[in-house]
């Protein structure tokens, strides 16, 4: 079979990250504008058997000797003598991000970066995607068979065995970054899918909800941020990738909602917050961070209802989790459940002073109206119709203060991710008590405690805005032999 490839520059080693992400986007647009090119004229030529491929970029680096860097930093650095790479999608998308990571690289090592070409094909649906008016045949529907002339995704290669730590190099070769090229791929058109909106959008601050409610009240407070000219925010995107930059812009119905309706409030340099609205349930808690976790968030919240557990809690009351049982069991194959999950000091204090400023309670008050304690996520929405003794016995014995469907998920998977995590929720009912969540009781616990819950996810986003990077991204979220990229 013949093969047909671009033409495309020798590898070259670089000591400057800038011109380094130049050459991964010369490589890159390349490569795709080859596959789009020729896709268009094979759809409408006879098929004449070649196979048309084109290649990822790649960074490569190699040392001999064992860097002496600066030991509180978590990333920017190897572990230890050798070569490791990684393959690289969207470098428009990840520029700054790369720029960053590679300079690190080169600046604690002393030694440059090579750039060329790897031997990882591109899928041409990824390679399209970014051509609304290109559309993939159906298998059997175009005048070819896609797969014998195209390479289409392998999902055997688009794993999470990096992240996961059960990846072995068979070459060799050790990973330079936690995802490859084609892992992100998979789940940049998975985000588009899923939130309707595109990944361009997405800032580095993220909330995850579980209520349609506070979707109005992002909004609300959005628009209240843009006719602020000294706030920093630039635009509000809703669904559909509707973009508006003024506060009194209306914005249309979608025609159809999204399963996770997603929406940014951004600013210029993607220090912005966006919230996700995830729904109920752990599998769109797993399946909304797998997909986020591509683009390096600096922080991802959880910020929902909950049921208290204890009997001096009220309905409104906050829950700081520190500790988490996990009951959802759809990581347990990805992570461990005897894997613990930490609470991060950085991000329990942002959560804990963001309480404090926007309730105007300190110290011994703040016990008043939030508990900090363990949160249990379970997989079924109706526990309590099942006997009681097995569940209510192990909510105790955990020393459980509330119990949710997402919290865990979103803090395992920032664990498994390295995205630093946390979680504050807001007592909604109290089933163990005789207080379920009924239409009235809803009601009026949603129209006084939403809109402050909001405030205060906010508020910690914004401090952890002005954290250093260094010390959002701990070692504590770092392994033996961790990826040099963040």
């Amino acid at each position: 079979m013949k093969l047909s490839t671009p033409d495309v520059p020798k590898a070259e080693t670089f000591t400057d990250a800038t011109a380094a992400v130049d050459r991964l986007t010369e490589l890159y647009d390349q490569a795709t504008r080859f596959l789009r090119d020729r896709f268009e004229s094979v759809e409408t030529a006879a098929e004449d058997g070649t196979r048309i491929r084109a290649y990822y970029p790649e960074v490569r680096f190699t040392t001999s000797s064992h860097a002496h860097v600066d030991s509180r930093l978590s990333f920017g650095h190897v572990s230890s003598p050798g070569t490791f790479s990684a393959t690289i999608t969207r470098p428009d998308l990840f520029r700054n991000y790369l720029i960053q990571q590679i300079g690190l690289l080169i600046e604690n090592h002393d030694q440059p970066v090579m750039i060329g070409t790897s031997d990882t094909p591109i899928p041409i649906h990824f390679a399209v995607t970014s051509e609304t008016a290109v559309n993939l045949p159906q298998e059997g529907a175009g005048n070819f068979i896609l797969r014998d002339v195209f390479d289409v995704p392998d999902l055997s290669t688009t794993n999470d065995d990096i992240v996961n730590g059960t990846y072995t190099a068979t070459d060799g070769v050790r990973p330079l970054a936690p995802f490859t090229a084609q892992r992100v791929d998979y789940s940049l058109a998975r985000l588009a899918h899923y939130t309707a909106t595109d990944a361009e959008h997405f800032q580095f601050h993220v909330m995850f909800t579980n209520y349609q409610f506070y979707v109005t009240e992002f909004e609300a407070f959005a628009r209240a941020q843009l006719n602020d000219p000294d706030s920093g925010y630039t635009s509000f995107v809703s669904t559909g990738n509707v973009e508006i930059t003024d506060g009194d812009t209306p914005i249309p119905d979608t025609i159809k909602t999204p399963q996770m309706p997603t929406y940014h409030l951004k600013r210029a340099d993607g220090s912005g917050i966006t919230l996700v609205n995830i729904g109920v349930g752990p599998s769109n808690a797993k399946t909304a961070t797998d997909h986020i976790a591509v683009l390096r968030p600096h922080a991802w919240l959880m910020v929902g209802h909950c049921a208290g557990l204890r009997n001096t809690q009220a309905l409104g009351d906050f829950v700081l989790a520190h500790a988490y049982l996990r009951e959802d069991h759809v990581l347990d194959d990805d992570l461990p459940i005897w894997v613990p999950i930490p609470a991060l000091a950085e991000i329990q204090i942002a959560l804990e002073k963001a309480v404090a400023e926007v309730t105007q309670l300190e110290g011994y008050e703040l016990k008043r109206i939030m508990r900090t304690g363990t949160v249990a996520t379970i997989d079924n929405r109706n526990w309590e119709l099942r006997d009681q003794s097995g569940p209510v016995q192990r909510l105790s014995q955990s020393r459980s203060i509330a119990l949710d469907m997402e919290s865990a998920t979103i803090a395992a998977n920032g664990y498994r991710f390295r995205v630093p995590y946390g979680t504050l929720l807001c007592v909604s009912d109290k089933p163990l008590h005789g207080e379920l969540k009924l239409p009235g009781m809803a009601s009026d616990f949603y129209k006084t405690q939403v809109s402050r819950h909001l405030m205060i996810g906010i508020r910690a986003m914004e401090r952890l805005r002005s954290t250093p990077l260094e010390r959002i991204h701990s070692r504590k979220l770092r392994s033996f032999d961790e990826t040099a990229f963040l």
